[in-house]
């Protein structure tokens, strides 16, 4: 049984197409990722960009090419952050259905935690408990369970679009900017209540995640084996960090392919996922290359 899955979020637009075993156990056939970052100024102006929205038809009608060479029994298309808080959301899901075809599904931060949540453990079958965290382009999702169940959740407005978007104003990032954006995930963290899971080990999924493994080992190009399983410290987020806040977009996009279309955010991702380790005092996290559209399929 082969199933795809697209997932529209706020910098990214992902394929995956898998196939199931009779007992349920995923393999990846195709794994794709365009950077058309839909999200742009929906922050500031709570609207999708005609601009933007063109660029993700762009990039489904391509995948729907892809898709055509396989026999799939369901494709699931949905889409997250940036989407859910724009107005017009309605006008965007008309355009895809009118040009490509595809029904969106808009996921709440509840959903996209759940099936983030989900995706994340599938591949992680020797952890009995997790705490999955998902930093998006527009929100990032944090959520606790074990293999079975997940036990909460929470969705907050933090992610590396908005942030950047918000408070840097430069190019790096003045220490001043740097600042004022920690404060504020500081207070975003510290109104959680009720998520702390001891004997939890932290599992990041999505871009920044991946990008900041890949970067600590010096990889030029993204390859899945490099990033399963990979074991990021919080001291080398922490020397990441230091070292990205210093230098201009430019400079980051020459680091890794991987900063192709992140290399503007990165800074304010990994300024969220440092927060978030020193916060819940944790001290690595493992890197999963699975994420909602696993749990969606």
């Amino acid at each position: 049984m082969k199933i795809a899955v697209i997932d529209i979020g706020t910098n990214t637009v992902l394929l995956l197409i898998a196939q199931f075993d009779a007992n349920g156990h995923i393999t990846p056939l195709v794994y794709e990722q365009r950077v058309p970052r839909l999200g742009k100024a929906v922050d500031a102006q709570k609207n999708l960009q005609v601009d933007s929205m063109a660029r993700v038809v762009e990039v489904l009608e391509e995948y729907k090419k892809i898709m055509s060479q396989f026999e799939l029994v369901n494709t699931i298309v949905c889409a997250t952050s940036a989407v859910r808080d724009a107005q017009n959301k309605e006008q965007f899901a008309e355009l895809i259905q009118q040009r490509v075809g595809l029904d969106l599904e808009i996921l709440d931060g509840e959903e996209e935690a759940l099936w983030t949540y989900r995706g994340a453990i599938s591949g992680l079958p020797g952890i009995s408990k997790a705490t999955v965290i998902d930093i998006g382009g527009g929100s990032t999702e944090i959520t606790t369970g074990d293999q079975h169940n997940v036990t909460n959740s929470i969705s907050l407005d933090i992610g590396s679009v908005r942030m950047t978007e918000r408070w840097f104003e430069h190019d790096p990032p003045l220490p001043v900017e740097l600042d004022t954006a920690a404060e504020k995930i500081k207070t975003e963290l510290a109104n959680i209540k009720n998520l702390r899971q001891p004997g939890s080990t932290l599992v990041g999924v999505a871009g920044t995640a991946t990008s900041l493994a890949i970067l600590d080992q010096g990889h030029h190009e993204f390859s899945i084996g490099a990033v399963t399983q990979y074991q990021l410290t919080r001291d080398s987020v922490h020397s990441l960090l230091t070292k990205l806040k210093g230098m201009r977009a430019a400079e980051i996009r020459k680091l890794s392919a991987v900063m192709e279309g992140r290399a503007d955010i990165i800074i304010a991702g990994a300024l969220i996922l440092s927060q978030v380790m020193t916060h819940y005092k944790f001290d690595e996290m493992v890197v999963s290359e699975r994420g909602v559209r696993y749990g969606l399929a």
